[in-house]
Parts: structure tokens; C-alpha cells; sequence
């Protein structure tokens, strides 16, 4: 008679999974999104951060520079409220940085944590 709730005889290993990349889903390969979000009070830094670099140079020097150039000009003509572009081009950088996969992965000499 074979009892169910028992436990098994033999004792198995968990695989860890992998993603299309071929990197290990592993808590030490993972960027943590919160960090990243708060990096990214310099837009930018928190993709890179993250793993995307050229996204986030791109954002830190082209887009950072563009928006603020169209919120001056948008200020210009409205009173002082196109300022208020500026906080809302931050917030949508937060929110993608947030949003996206990590491309951070151990490297190549990490034995992880040792005790």
C-alpha cells in the first residue's frame, strides 16, 4: 500500500528556469524596480541601472535636453504652465523604467552569497 501524504523517496532537484536569453530567473540577476525608480530622479540612470544603456544615455542627454528646451518654449507663450511639462516627461521616464525588463545578469566570476 502506497501512502500519499508521504513523503517521496526520491528527492528532486528544482531546475531553474530559464528566459529567451538564456539567463537564470534568479533573484541575484534581478534589478530591483523601486531602486530603479528612484534612480531615475536623473532621468535616465535608472535604465542604465537596469541594463538598458542606450536608452538610458539617450534619455539623460537627448530627451532630458528636448524636453526642457519645449518646456521653456511652452512657457514662453503660456504664462509660465509649460513648465509643467518637465514633470510630466519625469514622471513617464519613472514609469517606464518601472515597467521594463531587466537586462542584468550575474557576472561571470558571482558565486552569489557565501556564508
Amino acid at each position: 500500500m502506497e501512502y500519499t501524504d508521504a513523503p517521496s523517496a526520491q528527492t528532486e532537484t528544482p531546475i531553474p528556469e530559464q528566459d529567451a536569453q538564456g539567463k537564470l530567473a534568479t533573484a541575484e540577476g534581478q534589478a530591483s524596480d523601486a531602486v530603479a525608480v528612484l534612480l531615475s530622479v536623473i532621468p535616465g540612470l535608472g535604465h542604465i541601472y537596469k541594463g538598458h544603456k542606450v536608452i538610458g544615455l539617450l534619455l539623460m542627454f537627448v530627451g532630458t535636453i528636448t524636453a526642457v528646451a519645449l518646456a521653456l518654449l511652452t512657457a514662453t507663450f503660456t504664462a509660465g504652465f509649460g513648465v509643467l511639462v518637465l514633470p510630466i516627461y519625469w514622471i513617464a521616464v519613472m514609469m517606464h523604467v518601472y515597467a521594463i525588463q531587466d537586462r542584468v545578469s550575474p557576472g561571470a566570476n558571482d558565486a552569489g552569497e557565501e556564508y
